[in-house]
């Protein structure tokens, strides 16, 4: 039997439909799943400790090859008694007030706008899992803009996540080296590009520091798939809408 694939993917995104398309395909060649901390997927990839990985963007790109595949709406994740719950969609804007128990420049969007920046006032929270951070935002310390993925990943009866407009989505692609000859990267890729066993398995990734390697289309802040899309209803504040349910 040969030695395991292995194959890496970032909390929140969820493999499993192309894992099962594998094991169907390759029934005589395990797959070896591996949760990768967002922090931890560069270097599992660069040291060959993953074969590929499903990985949340940015990532530095240099001897990779990279096929991106979807976005992520963001969420804001508070204490479930905190104001933002009460709406449906709040814009960035209306979070000026608050504290990001992240930290500022995983949202910069929101650091443009924060009443603490500006004023010279922000106290970066030390360093915690996301787990820790949402256990704090239970209490009402604070606020954190997270993937809906990982905020669905990390839910507790304790807090509420709503959709936020007015900050970039988060990208998510499969990625692995420029180098990896391994003949099991290309069935992989097949199977997440949806091609089946009868298809042409000629390469069809181009290398992701090329200049025309593919790029998922970036629909600007907000403008994400389940975005909300529409315009913003009203300025400073949480905006009118339905209540949350």
């Amino acid at each position: 039997m040969a030695e395991p694939f292995r194959v890496g993917f970032a909390p929140g995104v969820s493999p499993g439909k192309w894992f099962t398309r594998w094991e169907q395909r390759l029934p005589d060649s395990p797959l070896a799943p591996r949760l990768v901390e967002a922090e931890d997927q560069q270097r599992l990839l660069a040291q060959g400790e993953v074969d590929m990985c499903f990985v949340r963007l940015p990532l530095e790109r240099d001897g990779l090859h990279l096929i991106p595949l979807y976005e992520e709406q963001p969420v804001v994740v508070a204490a479930k008694d905190h104001p933002v719950t009460a709406f449906d969609e709040v814009d960035v804007a209306d979070l000026a007030a608050e504290h990001l128990l992240q930290d500022a420049d995983a949202c910069p969007e929101w650091a443009a706008v924060a009443d603490e920046v500006r004023e010279g006032r922000r106290v970066e929270p030390p360093p915690m899992t996301v787990a820790q951070a949402v256990e704090v935002a239970a209490s009402g310390a604070g606020i954190l803009v997270l993937p809906m993925s990982v905020a669905r990943l990390h839910q507790r009866k304790d807090v509420r996540a709503v959709p936020v407009t007015g900050v970039a989505t988060t990208r998510v692609g499969l990625a692995w080296r420029a180098d990896n000859e391994d003949p099991r990267v290309e069935t992989f890729v097949g199977i997440v590009r949806g091609r089946t066993e009868r298809s042409s398995r000629q390469p069809d990734a181009r290398p992701a520091d090329s200049s025309a390697r593919p790029e998922a289309k970036h629909p600007g802040p907000g403008r994400g798939r389940g975005a909300g899309g529409g315009r913003r209803r009203g300025g400073p504040g949480p905006r009118k809408g339905r209540p949350g349910r």
